[in-house]
């Protein structure tokens, strides 16, 4: 302090060494404060089955102790495991739920000569599950096999939707290359045993390992969990659970069908929309992302320097993306 000034206020040394004590104390609370607040530490994950419909349904669920609920709906051929890495980045401020699909991870998985999986069916025992634990309003993750799962949701339940969050979930046919395209209307329309031989096969070890896990990654494949493929071709084991897989293939072009439906829905409600889009995808490629904007102009848009599985490779930024997106929400 000025000499001048201290004559004047009459201030003695020993008062200024408390008053600067006093404000380094007050700053080093202050800035406690800020830290507690903003700290987000992850919550365990815990690993639980419901009761739907008279099956069991297996659901991830972390950060019970916060009001906004965001649900992730996993693709192909994957289960809630592929969310892994995501819940605990994020459970320190959401709660969430990541449930397996009936046919699909630890979820029960009836006979498929008895009983026909189609995304209709998925989309039920999701929104049962929700309905079982009481969960009113909730955002959804959708990714890939996720994106026909949650839109049949919110066509069922328009007003429950608190946010929508896309990665690499398609709902225009921009998303789709000619050949994908022409893939799904032919597993679904050609009965021919040739056909289902070929749908069959994607089902295979190698398919699940090199057309999937590891074919977006060639140049850096270790970013890739072998946890991962590991995980599913333990589900992918017998006949009936491939079989499983291969109906839902052969159902996917419905949803081609259905995506004028989506986006009448999008356009109607103007849900809040992120989308973190893999652009390194060669099967649901960038323009899917892009074509959002059409109904959901407000939406925020990232591609992402990954593939289709963005969420195994890089789930601290998508992670960040959705913190971001969420804490605007509440703005």
């Amino acid at each position: 302090m000025h000499p001048n000034i201290q004559n004047k206020l009459k201030i003695k040394p020993a008062h200024i060494v408390s008053i600067i004590v006093f404000l380094l104390i007050s700053m080093s609370t202050l800035t406690a404060k800020v830290y507690a607040t903003d700290a987000a530490w992850p919550s365990k994950t815990t690993y639980k089955y419901a009761n739907v419909d008279g099956k069991k349904i297996f659901y991830r669920e972390a950060g019970t102790q916060h009001e906004q609920t965001i649900v992730l709906l996993h693709g192909y051929p994957s289960s809630s495991h592929s969310c892994r890495e995501l819940i605990p980045l994020l459970s320190g401020r959401f709660h969430i739920i990541a449930p397996d699909y009936l046919g699909s991870g630890y979820s029960a998985r009836p006979n498929p000569e008895t009983q026909k999986y189609t995304f209709e069916l998925l989309a039920q025992y999701v929104e049962g599950l929700l309905t079982t634990l009481k969960i009113k309003r909730y955002s959804l993750y959708i990714q890939d096999f996720g994106a026909p799962v949650g839109f049949r949701m919110l066509l069922n339940n328009p007003n429950r939707l608190d946010a929508l969050i896309v990665q690499n979930g398609n709902a225009y046919l921009e998303g789709l290359t000619v050949a994908r395209q022409a893939f799904f209307k032919a597993a679904n329309e050609d009965k021919t045993q040739a056909q289902r031989d070929k749908i069959y096969s994607f089902t295979s070890n190698k398919a699940i390992i090199n057309k999937q896990y590891l074919r977006d990654v060639q140049s850096y494949p270790e970013v890739m969990s072998p946890d991962s493929w590991t995980h599913d071709l333990h589900f992918l084991q017998t006949k009936s659970d491939r079989v499983i897989q291969v109906q839902l293939l052969q159902d996917y072009y419905n949803n081609l069908l259905d995506y004028p439906k989506w986006q009448a829905y999008l356009r109607k409600y103007q849900p809040p929309t992120l989308i973190v889009w893999g652009k390194n995808d060669p099967a649901f490629i960038a323009a899917g992302a892009k074509a959002y904007l059409k109904d959901v102009p407000n939406a925020e848009l990232h591609l992402l320097d990954s593939g289709h599985f963005s969420v195994e490779e890089k789930p601290v930024e998508i992670a960040k993306y959705i913190v971001d997106f969420m804490n605007k929400l509440t703005q």
